[in-house]
């Protein structure tokens, strides 16, 4: 047997010293599952992911959010998840690193509070952690998502959910293998608008392990915009702390893996991108990757990996008038049919030598031909056109997109708001980019006066069709209506309202009611919405709904009933039930009060037919207790019980003028981590530190 060498043995030392972790983010695992060309692309590539965590050898597979593309994911994908985690992240190779934090603060969600591979029913080699994201997040009856099912099953770790929105305190998961120690926060997916709100309020919070706290590497996992889309509707990167020496960015599609520096925050981030691409836009059709991120000490290094079963994608911009077309020519309809057509023919060929040389990536590529029509050119029929390229390509109904310039108007003052993302305006077309609840604020602003809301309000009914449409909640309609007409009969019986005034006081009301701040009326919807959820718990309708849920499952789309056709009858058959209710309790009152109830049924049903056009709009948490001690076979870090100050510290958000003030004396250059480059093949982590005096 060979002697081992002084090297041998310095290289042994480093694996032992070194974390091993295979970041990946937005599987969308479901997308297109209908569809009978792409059904299997986004199970394919999670499968590819893997089998690199395998053979990349990793320690741990840490993903971003959006694991589902649904937040109730079909059994099909359910299932086929399941499967590829049981067949590739169980077996008999020991994992290498200690847990060290308390689990039933980690996963206190988890009836089973137990790190998955510390768990004695389970025999897994490579543990997954992951948060979730905006599409599969946390909804309905148990406030549940499809990762708290992998969760009690033992296939995933699911950490970063919070109970509460009041005051989000983050208890990181603490890892150690060998001499590095490793502090993993998380935060599952919250509404932008309200994340960006509660940073300003100072209700996000960072707990760190007060004992050598210089001594972790901390690395922090996000699912939200990183692009402005609004003023308020993405996170700065300010708002994140300074100790942080990682950003693990999910939500953003686009592949920016490699960890670009932060000069003003002093830490690092990287943005993987999604697996599959779920729109026809620029930024989808760059190459996907995962990464292998190797962790030793307060160094990292960043490798990645470019994934070959992904169906490939190519987008090309043309503006007619830039080619010799002619837009007075008599024939240039077919003429740029033509020209398009061509142009398609050399994506398809270019897509053809480009292959990866994997079995199974998918043989018909994506492509999208964005035409400038501008300058008194025509269109033609898009989908008869694509009939031309059938079993050529993936996407035979979209592969043209006519646009024109946005033209300047005149006799306007052009809008010059400093630090407007004018990109916004310029969004390619994509899934889900419009909201349901500002489709419903449109519509009722921009309708005739007579269609417009007496008793309830945009934001109102916007919020709970959205619950409806998106969560799948199928009385949260009916209850606020409910709600608001209830309160409507009280105010006016206790006004002692007569039939003349009844209207002005409606008017009233109205009027009151538009003056509410956002959060007076977010809270009131909310508690309506949560009075749905505790009346269905005490009716024991989940059995139901899982029934009804199986059966649309089972439909196809021809026989599936829309959903404006259950909202409109289920309103039609509570409405009629109210007007009996208020009737029965109008007649002990008088003639007068049994008029005022009659108008107020009249305005109820007008509302509940209301409510089922509305219906056919389209779609578009952490613990507050501190950290435990005890409860592992390993024995955990002691932190920060409610009395004790001398064991963990709370690092609270600062204000938006202490960041600025901060980052005026801030070096900008890195200090304590560094991005190790690939072509450092000798001794990838032998690159000296440059001092600095952020945590010293």
């Amino acid at each position: 047997m060979p002697k081992q060498t002084s090297h041998d043995r310095e290289d042994d030392e480093d694996d032992e010293n070194t974390f091993r972790i295979l970041i990946a983010t937005d599987c969308h695992l479901g997308y297109m599952e209908k569809d009978s060309e792409r059904s299997d692309d986004s199970l394919n590539t999670f499968e590819e992911i893997l089998q690199h965590a395998r053979h990349q050898q990793a320690d741990m597979i840490l993903l971003g959010g959006d694991l589902f593309h649904e937040n109730k994911p079909s059994r099909k994908s359910l299932h086929g998840c399941m499967a590829l985690l049981r067949q590739y992240c169980m077996g008999d190779r020991p994992v290498q690193f200690e847990y060290l934090s308390d689990p039933s603060v980690n996963f206190s969600t988890n009836p089973f509070p137990v790190v998955n591979y510390a768990d004695p029913n389970m025999n897994v080699e490579i543990p997954v952690f992951s948060i979730h994201g905006n599409h599969d997040d946390p909804a309905g009856l148990g406030n549940l998502c499809a990762l708290d099912v992998l969760s009690v099953a033992g296939l995933v770790n699911y950490f970063g959910k919070s109970p509460s929105l009041e005051d989000v305190k983050i208890s990181p998961v603490l890892l150690k293998k060998g001499r590095t120690k490793l502090a993993l926060y998380g935060l599952g997916s919250i509404r932008d608008e309200r994340l960006h709100r509660m940073f300003l309020q100072g209700k996000i919070s960072m707990l760190r392990p007060k004992e050598s706290s210089d001594a972790w590497f901390n690395m922090f996992v996000i699912h939200q915009n990183r692009a402005k889309h609004g003023e308020h509707n993405y996170i700065p990167e300010q708002f994140l702390d300074e100790f942080i020496d990682l950003v693990f960015w999910g939500h953003e599609h686009e592949c920016l893996v490699d960890p670009v520096w932060n000069a003003t925050q002093n830490f690092f981030i990287s943005q993987p991108g999604s697996s599959i691409a779920t729109s026809l836009s620029p930024g989808e059709s760059k190459q996907k990757h995962i990464a292998l991120l190797q962790v030793r000490g307060k160094e990292m290094k960043c490798n990645k990996i470019p994934l070959e079963t992904v169906r490939q994608f190519y987008i090309e911009d043309v503006c007619l008038l830039d080619t010799e077309l002619d837009p007075d020519d008599v024939h240039v309809e077919k003429k740029v049919e033509e020209f398009c057509a061509a142009k398609i023919d050399d994506l398809i060929a270019k897509a053809a030598g480009a292959r990866s040389g994997s079995p199974k990536q998918p043989s018909l590529p994506l492509i999208r031909l964005r035409v400038d029509y501008s300058g008194g050119f025509s269109t033609f029929n898009v989908n008869r056109f694509g009939q031309r390229f059938v079993k050529k390509v993936a996407n035979t109904r979209d592969l043209i997109l006519f646009h024109k310039k946005r033209e300047a108007r005149t006799g306007q003052a052009e809008d010059t708001r400093p630090g407007e993302d004018f990109q916004n305006y310029l969004k390619p077309e994509a899934l889900n980019t419009e909201r349901v609840e500002d489709l419903v604020k449109e519509y009722f602003t921009s309708t005739d006066e007579a269609k417009q809301l007496e008793l309830l309000s945009e934001k109102g009914l916007g919020d709970a069709i959205r619950e409806f449409v998106e969560k799948k909640e199928n009385d949260a309609i009916h209850e606020l209506v409910k709600w608001q007409l209830e309160r409507t009969q009280k105010h006016l019986k206790q006004m002692r309202t007569n039939e003349d005034r009844l209207n002005d006081e409606l008017l009233k009301m109205k009027e009151k009611r538009k003056k509410l701040s956002e959060a007076e009326e977010q809270k009131q919807v909310k508690e309506v919405l949560e009075k749905v959820r505790q009346d269905r718990r005490e009716a024991g309708k989940e059995d139901a709904s899982d029934d009804d849920e199986m059966k649309t499952q089972s439909s196809s789309d021809e026989d599936r009933p829309s959903a404006s056709s259950r909202g409109r009858g289920r309103g039609r058959g509570r409405g009629r039930g109210t007007r009996a209710r208020g009737k029965s309790a109008s007649s002990a009152r008088g003639r007068q009060d049994k008029t005022i109830d009659n108008e107020i049924s009249t305005s109820y049903a007008s509302s509940s037919r209301q409510d089922g056009r509305n219906s056919q709009l389209k779609q578009s948490s952490l613990t507050n207790s501190s950290f435990k001690k005890g409860s592992t076979k390993k024995r955990p870090i002691n932190f920060e019980d409610e009395d004790d100050d001398d064991v963990i510290e709370e690092v609270p958000v600062r204000s938006s003028s202490k960041m600025q003030k901060n980052s005026k004396r801030r070096d900008p250059s890195p200090q304590n981590v560094h991005v190790i480059s690939d072509s450092d093949d000798d001794d990838p982590f032998s690159m000296p530190f440059k001092k600095g005096g952020r945590r010293n």
